[in-house]
C-alpha cells in the first residue's frame, strides 16, 4: 500500500481518534480500552483498529491483559501498538531524507559537530523568540508537543521515573517521538548532538528546567527535567 494510501485510512475520525490514542500510549492497548478512551463500542473499534494494522499504522499481536497464566486465565486478547514504520506524502515528490543523510555523512567525516550543534542552538533560540526559557516542565511539555516530539511525564510523587530523586519528588519528560529518527538512526552521535542543541535553544538553558541526553530504546535520545539550580 502506497503512503498516499495509507494516510488516507485516517481520513475517517473515528479511525483516527483511535490511531491517536494507540500512539500516545506508547505500550499495548487492547481493544476494550481504545473503545472506551474515544467512546465508541467494542465492535466498531475492533474493526477500525484492524483497519489500522492492515493499514501498516498499527502493530497487532495477542496476550493475556489480566496477566494472568494457565487453567483459568481466559483467552489472551488482541491489542495493538503503534507501527515503527514511517510514512510521508509529498505533493509533487520531494526526497529531503537522502540530503539530510548526504549532509550529516559529510557533516560528520569533517567533524563539523561543533558547528552544527552552535547552528542548532541558534535555531532553537529562533523559533522561541522573544519567550523565556520554559518556565516549568508542563511548559516544556506544551513547546515539545508543538514540534512533534510527543512528550510524557515520568516520575513524580511515587511515579517510579527512571529520574526519580529521594522521596520520588523528581520528575522528568521524556519523548516517545524523535523527529530526526531515520538519520538519527545512522548518525547517531551527530544527530543525537545537534537535536540536544535544537532543544537546549528551544527551551532555554538559564531557567527552571534544561535539556539532558539520556538515550532510551524506543524514544528520543533527549530528555528535559528540573535545572540542578532551580532544585529546592
Amino acid at each position: 500500500m502506497k503512503d498516499i494510501d495509507v494516510i488516507a485510512v485516517l481520513q475517517d475520525p473515528v479511525r483516527r481518534r483511535l490511531y491517536e490514542y494507540v500512539a500516545a500510549q506508547g505500550r499495548e492497548v487492547g481493544r476494550n480500552e481504545a473503545a472506551e478512551a474515544v467512546g465508541v463500542a467494542r465492535t466498531l473499534a475492533a474493526h477500525h483498529l484492524d483497519r489500522l494494522a492492515e493499514a501498516g499504522l498499527l502493530e497487532s499481536g495477542s496476550r493475556r491483559l489480566t496477566g494472568r497464566s494457565g487453567p483459568g486465565a481466559g483467552r489472551p486478547a488482541k491489542v495493538y501498538t503503534r507501527a515503527r514504520v514511517e510514512r510521508s506524502v509529498s505533493l509533487p515528490a520531494r526526497d529531503y531524507r537522502t540530503a539530510a543523510e548526504l549532509l550529516a555523512e559529510v557533516a560528520e567525516e569533517a567533524g563539523l559537530d561543533a558547528g552544527l550543534c552552535a547552528a542548532a542552538r541558534r535555531r532553537g533560540e529562533s523559533l522561541r523568540g522573544a519567550a523565556a526559557p520554559c518556565g516549568g516542565l508542563e511548559e516544556a511539555m506544551e513547546v515539545l508537543a508543538a514540534r512533534g516530539y510527543e512528550p510524557h511525564l515520568e516520575g513524580g510523587e511515587g511515579g517510579g521515573g527512571a529520574q526519580q530523586g529521594e522521596g520520588g519528588r523528581e520528575r522528568v519528560v521524556r519523548m516517545r517521538n524523535c523527529p530526526f529518527h531515520a538519520v538519527a538512526e545512522r548518525f547517531p552521535p551527530l544527530v543525537c548532538g545537534m537535536n540536544l542543541a535544537l532543544l537546549e535553544g528551544l527551551i532555554g538553558v538559564d531557567g527552571p528546567v534544561r535539556a539532558r541526553m539520556d538515550a532510551r530504546p524506543g524514544e528520543c535520545c533527549v530528555v528535559v527535567e528540573a535545572s540542578k539550580d532551580n532544585e529546592h
